[in-house]
């Protein structure tokens, strides 16, 4: 049984290139697209279960990584920009015409803030990095997938090389429990 992970996952990934220094985002409007661009290169590419990140259609994931705010910039049609959920951690921006999620800042304090969220797919250019593990992986039956089927889902994911996890990697984990450590005074800085 093969089941639809993410088009990036499924197809196999695209070449990585290590000189990978951004590109341009684009939403899915066959006229007057929104671009973002993104200066330099990508972290934390995985695939995601929640229920709050765009999924291309049919796709019971998204891929998505981070990229520092500072290197986020709206090129075109940002007047197309709408945030989806004002009262959430990440401020996804999305196309109010196609719905595709273009950047996502954190601007609260959080351990990611400084930090937006992308969806590399979206890229025009190739080469930005591979899907290095997957989160959130059970959130993806909250979206009606079958929870009979999710050791197939896992073993499908690990056969793609993606370590599947019900949260974030363990370190990003770490980060965020470090982070919240030494803001409590716990650890020192």
């Amino acid at each position: 049984m093969s089941i639809a992970i993410h088009p990036a996952v499924d197809s196999g990934f695209r070449a990585t290139d290590a000189a990978f220094a951004g590109g341009t985002l684009v939403c899915k409007c066959t006229s007057n697209p929104v671009k973002v661009r993104i200066k330099g290169d990508i972290a934390h590419n995985h695939a995601c279960g929640c229920t709050k990140c765009w999924k291309p259609e049919g796709a019971a994931f998204s891929v998505v990584a981070v990229a520092p705010t500072e290197s986020v910039e709206v090129l075109e049609n940002g007047d197309k920009l709408a945030v989806v959920d004002p009262a959430a951690l990440i401020q996804r921006h999305a196309c109010k015409e196609c719905g595709v999620h273009m950047y996502g800042p954190v601007e609260r304090e959080h351990p990611f803030q400084g930090l937006s969220f992308v969806h590399p797919e979206r890229f025009q250019e190739t080469g930005w990095a591979k899907p290095t593990f997957a989160a959130f992986v059970s959130s993806i039956i909250e979206s009606g997938f079958d929870p009979s089927k999710m050791d197939a889902v896992r073993a499908q994911l690990k056969a793609s090389g993606l370590e599947p996890y019900d949260c974030l990697s363990p370190g990003l984990m770490d980060y965020i429990a470090t982070w919240t450590a030494k803001k409590s005074g716990v650890l020192g800085a």
